[in-house]
């Protein structure tokens, strides 16, 4: 008899892997669309857009209404709950217009971070009570697969043992949840920019964190294969004194993985933080280019990193729909490039090299 207990049918873990495997598929990277309301209130602001439900439908809709071309690049979006329901002017749920495209729908879950008691300002992230039953209707009403975000901070005392365990072991039992109900777990485990801390340190902290996680999720019996990682990408802070070039991020970044992230992670889909449209493009391109075995794909899950550009040629004006679409398409096919090590650069929207930090960014 075996010791082990099945925790997923054969069934489900094919399904999972099936899942993984299509999102991370060559050429193909993820849409991060699931700012939250507040969230993306701060990006209309910077376009003197009032943060409307209606508004936001329409924006939400301009992306996902662009034309189909978009999903040759695109295997994915991470939706909010609000935009997960919205519909379509005539109707049509959101979600339709992805799955129509051959898109996959995911859906955020986490419920943002709070306040880590004991720590300097340290941070875990809520929202695990309840989350059987969410992710269960969520996967009934059409998601594939879902995200939950932890957060990490370098600083002279941090990230402390403390908020490495709880965070490691929250991304740990989300992602369990979630496999139980279908829904493949995108683990995000972010070490945020902000500081003045150099490139070895990044990286020495990153293995940290993702050692940790992996570690977290071996103990809670998650299937690696129905799984995908979206960390940092191994880069100085944005205080620091000295630059590193897209080669020098890529050969971090990957020594980082290469360290920690099992063989059996079908895909790495990184985050762009607070990096300038170009620069997350660029740095995806170096990784993928650099020397060594990498035995994951590894692509985008861009949010601000694809959408800054279509905010600024849209400014909220129907009339500007197309031009905006434009960039969206353009954004997306660059990091398609990028995510195969294809992108020779100089391909700027008309935010392409603006910064992006938030400092202590929040969704």
């Amino acid at each position: 008899m075996s010791r082990f207990h099945p925790f997923l049918s054969e069934d489900k873990k094919v399904e999972l892997k099936a899942v993984a495997e299509s999102i991370v598929v060559n050429g193909k990277g993820i849409l991060a669309a699931d700012e939250s309301t507040g969230t993306i209130g701060k990006r209309f602001d910077k376009i003197n857009l009032e943060n409307t439900e209606e508004n936001r439908r329409q924006y939400r809709k301009l992306l996902f209404s662009t034309d189909a071309s978009f999903a040759e690049h695109i295997s994915g979006v991470i939706l909010f709950h609000e935009t997960f329901y919205q519909k379509n002017d005539d109707g049509t749920p959101l979600i339709k217009l992805l799955q129509d495209k051959g898109i996959i729908p995911g859906i955020k879950v986490d419920k943002g971070t709070v306040i880590l008691a004991g720590t300097d300002e340290e941070t875990t992230t809520q929202g695990l009570d309840g989350l059987g039953e969410r992710c269960a209707q969520y996967y009934k009403d059409g998601a594939r697969f879902a995200k939950w975000r932890c957060v990490l901070k370098i600083s002279e005392y941090t990230p402390s043992y403390l908020a490495l365990i709880e965070n490691a072991n929250v991304l740990a039992r989300y992602a369990s949840i979630c496999q139980q109900n279908g829904l493949v777990p995108i683990v995000e485990p972010e070490v945020l920019p902000d500081g003045d801390h150099d490139l070895e340190t990044c990286q020495r902290v990153t293995e940290q964190v993702l050692s940790f996680v992996y570690k977290a999720l071996a103990d809670h019996h998650v299937y690696l294969e129905g799984t995908l990682l979206k960390p940092n990408m191994v880069t100085a802070g944005q205080n620091s004194k000295r630059l590193f070039s897209p080669e020098q991020v890529g050969h971090a970044t990957t020594e980082a993985l290469r360290r920690t992230v099992p063989a059996a992670v079908p895909g790495v889909v990184f985050l762009s933080g607070g990096q300038s449209e170009e620069e997350a493009t660029l740095n995806l391109n170096a990784i993928n280019k650099a020397h060594g075995k990498k035995p994951w794909a590894l692509s985008f899950s861009y949010g601000r990193a694809l959408q800054a550009s279509v905010l600024k040629a849209w400014q909220g004006k129907q009339e500007n729909v197309n031009v905006a679409q434009k960039e969206f398409l353009a954004r997306a096919k660059v990091n398609g490039l990028a995510s195969q090590g294809k992108y020779e650069g100089g391909v700027c929207g008309v935010a392409g090299d603006q910064s992006l930090f938030v400092a202590k960014h929040a969704y």
